[in-house]
């Protein structure tokens, strides 16, 4: 089985850029690595209702914290066999978005902290009844809250498929979900995590993915 590593971050912090540049350099260094990204926007059902829902459909289902959080967790849930298999055909498999995601944003839009109980709640939902496994490392890609939402917004303008959902509009939320992430990582919540940055850091965490590999 590979080495299963998460990204984690704000909508428009970078994961995706920062996932792609860490899979060519592993690459480069004759190792297999594969990627999967979430929510599965197209692909999974449960990831469309909740899109659906996050610019206004499906009546009042946004409304709802543990019934958006229940969608995304399913999400991650029809996956599994996906991921099984990349596990089993790469080294490392790298994630955009895991269940931290969901403990964050779930915990900034109840107005808890990373202690909270909505936190507890979504751990043992995706961990727990949904036996998801957790990461070997989650990187957290910690970038101010304006800068992230300044990308989201461009990235918006140049793609109508990206167009801000009511998450990404919340400017206050998503500064409540930065602060929760950074709780998170505090606590190493289900397994060890590590803060990135700034490019400066992509060698450092470069070679944090390759020593967890060799184990």
């Amino acid at each position: 089985m590979g080495v299963l590593i998460a990204v984690e971050g704000l909508d428009g912090a970078g994961k995706r850029t920062l996932i792609d540049g860490l899979i060519a350099e592993l690459n480069a260094k004759g190792l297999r690595a594969g990627s999967l990204a979430f929510p599965q926007y197209g692909r999974s059902v449960h990831a469309d209702l909740a899109a659906e829902a996050l610019r206004g459909g499906n009546g009042d289902l946004a409304g709802s914290i543990n019934a958006m959080a229940i969608l995304f967790a399913l999400d991650r849930s029809a996956a599994s066999a996906e991921l099984s298999n990349l596990l089993d055909a790469n080294d490392i498999v790298i994630l955009d978005r895991w269940v931290a995601s969901n403990a964050a944003y779930s915990a900034a839009r109840a107005d808890q902290d990373a202690d909270g109980e909505i936190v507890a709640w979504v751990g043992d939902l995706e961990f727990g009844r949904l036996a998801l496994p957790p990461a070997d490392l989650t990187v957290l890609l910690d970038v101010p809250t304006e800068v992230a939402a300044e990308r989201a917004r461009r990235r918006g303008e140049l793609d109508d498929t990206r167009a801000l959902d009511a998450y990404e509009r919340d400017g206050g939320l998503q500064r409540r979900t930065g602060a929760v992430y950074r709780e998170l990582a505090d606590r190493d919540w289900y397994g060890r995590w590590w803060t990135y940055r700034s490019e400066d850091d992509r060698p450092a965490l470069l070679t944090l993915c390759t020593e967890i590999f060799a184990g």
